[in-house]
């Protein structure tokens, strides 16, 4: 190449170059991207609130048979009804936590987007109180968790440190004081809000009365904390009828189905899941109306019958009977056909071809009108199931034991009996299906007032009830800890990972590659090590 050639060369390369460098911001720009300042934080927030309420099997295969709500012969379920690793043991470990963090993850961003940005002030402190609870499940299922590192990956912290459980409560409860106080009924009101419709009034009750529930977590280990903030809360203003329950509508028709309806339609958890017998007893010798509401057993006879999902079943109260926990179908000496007063199975339909008997068809199954109404089998028209998060009645019920405790939270005997017939109205708002008399609800609140002498023991075991009818079992479970009530016995079968009702779980696998030194500092914290026996700081 000559000197005239090779100068047009470095010439038109150098005219190249610099027109690429000077666009090149704009040409390595994702022209459809959304920027902080474009993005809507209002849709984090719904994205926060379906997350957390949709347990589906992160509840179902574990929680909901530890405390003896539900019972099961299919070893899918072994994890919980008999404390025998089964079921996709590693991956659903772990789901709390993943599920958890995904939630929290949301809200943070959405706290992120709002920061010091008066048109979204009460978004931002929304935000605050959905990491709140959301992080509170996550740190009562495990113990030391992430939470003032949590959700900062933006700003470079990729392997958070795990909080204290003890410091994480006294941060939760101080950021329920500081947000909730907040909270401005004339300013910003949130438009995609699943839980209020953007109500400011009613997030100041849902936060007092969360508020209230972090507090009395901590009844056996700082009843002084748990005091204060009972307190604080009781005179905030918390939840005051059930239109405050707080619930998320999934809808199948518009793509969202029910986490929790998905998973128990599946062939064999329909076929095998049941109430237990626990409950079902429990809930017998007291008259309780809501039976027939919550429980049904299989019309029909036979294995083909007992599949049906779309067939409601027979609520009579007189013929339901719970499952006992423990129990299998392998034919040996833990077979269901063992257990004291099985009933029988239902004999094989001789009008169908290779039909078989169904063993647990005379045992009551949750009623599909009730709790299934999510798929095409009921309502063609509503397609729609609630997810309850947090209700009136518990809040009731907590204020009643504070009381009891001699704190400033009003009079015991009132709250046990507004949670009481809170309780049984809040079963309609799950599905008509389920609506009891006034004058049945009217007349079993009056037989059954708090006495003093059993106070601690009545609210308990009725907060036991309230959260296993909704369906509400990672609560359920949390409380069962820490009250004590109602008086379990576990269940013994070969083989378990614990002899004992499990107090946690053990952290996800996952943590050993992903976070190591998080990992080991939670486990420190375990006087057990890291079991299902051991207990997180507030269970003692």
């Amino acid at each position: 190449m000559n000197k005239r050639g090779l100068w047009c060369y470095f010439f038109v390369s150098t005219v190249l170059l610099s027109a690429c460098t000077k666009n090149f911001d704009k040409i390595n720009t994702d022209p459809n991207a959304t920027t902080a300042d474009q993005f809507n934080p209002n849709f984090l927030i719904a994205q926060a609130q379906l997350t957390y309420s949709q347990t589906g099997y992160s509840q179902l295969l574990f929680q909901s048979m530890w405390t003896q709500s539900l019972a099961s012969t299919f070893a899918y379920y072994g994890n919980g009804d008999k404390y025998v690793q089964s079921g996709s043991f590693n991956d659903y470990i772990g789901r709390v936590y993943s599920e958890g963090y995904v939630s929290e993850t949301n809200a943070q961003e959405a706290k992120n987007l709002t920061e010091s940005k008066s048109q979204y002030a009460n978004i931002n402190k929304i935000a605050t109180i959905m990491k709140v609870l959301t992080l509170q499940r996550v740190t009562d299922t495990y113990g030391d968790v992430p939470y003032s590192e949590a959700g900062m990956a933006k700003q470079e912290i990729f392997f958070p440190k795990f909080d204290k459980q003890q410091s994480i409560y006294n941060a939760m409860l101080s950021d329920l004081e500081v947000a909730v106080g907040g909270l401005d009924e004339t300013k910003d009101k949130p438009s995609s809000d699943l839980f209020y419709g953007g109500d400011i009034a009613q997030w100041k009750r849902f936060g007092y009365s969360l508020m209230l529930r972090v507090a009395m977590r901590l009844t056996k280990v700082d009843e002084a904390t748990a005091k204060k903030y009972a307190e604080k809360a009781f005179a905030g203003g918390t939840m005051q009828s059930i239109a405050d329950n707080a619930k998320v509508k999934t809808d199948n028709a518009n793509g969202y189905p029910n986490a929790i309806v998905n998973a128990l339609l599946t062939t064999d958890d329909f076929r095998e899941v049941r109430w237990s017998k626990t409950l079902i007893d429990l809930m017998k010798q007291s008259a309780d109306p809501r039976i027939p509401a919550i429980a049904e057993i299989t019309i029909g006879d036979g294995k083909a019958a007992n599949e049906n999902e779309k067939k409601p079943g027979d609520n009579t109260f007189a013929l339901q009977l719970g499952l006992p926990n423990g129990y299998d179908l392998n034919g040996g000496a833990t077979d269901i056909t063992t257990a004291p007063g099985y009933p029988g199975a239902t004999p094989a339909d001789a009008s169908l071809d290779k039909d078989s008997p169904a063993p647990l068809g005379k045992y009551s199954r949750p009623r599909l009108q009730v709790y299934y109404t999510s798929t095409d089998n009921f309502n063609p028209v509503d397609k729609s199931t609630i997810n309850m998060v947090l209700t009136y009645g518990e809040t009731e019920l907590l204020l009643a034991e504070a009381s009891t405790r001699g704190w400033n939270t009003g009079v015991a005997a009132t709250h046990f009996a507004n949670a009481l017939h809170a309780n049984i109205a809040s079963l309609a708002q799950i599905n008509a299906a389920a609506a009891i008399k006034t004058e049945d609800e009217n007349a079993y609140v009056s037989a059954h007032p708090l006495s003093p002498a059993t106070a601690l023991q009545q609210i308990n075991t009725e907060y036991w009830v309230e959260t296993s009818t909704m369906f509400m079992f990672n609560e359920n479970w949390c409380n069962w800890r820490r009250s004590g009530y109602p008086l379990l016995t576990p269940v013994k079968y070969p083989v378990q990972f614990d002899t004992e009702i499990p107090r946690r779980v053990i952290y996800p696998i996952t943590l050993a590659a992903t976070n190591p030194n998080g990992l080991a500092s939670g486990v420190a914290s375990l006087a057990g090590g890291d079991k299902f026996s051991s207990r997180v700081w507030w269970d003692k």
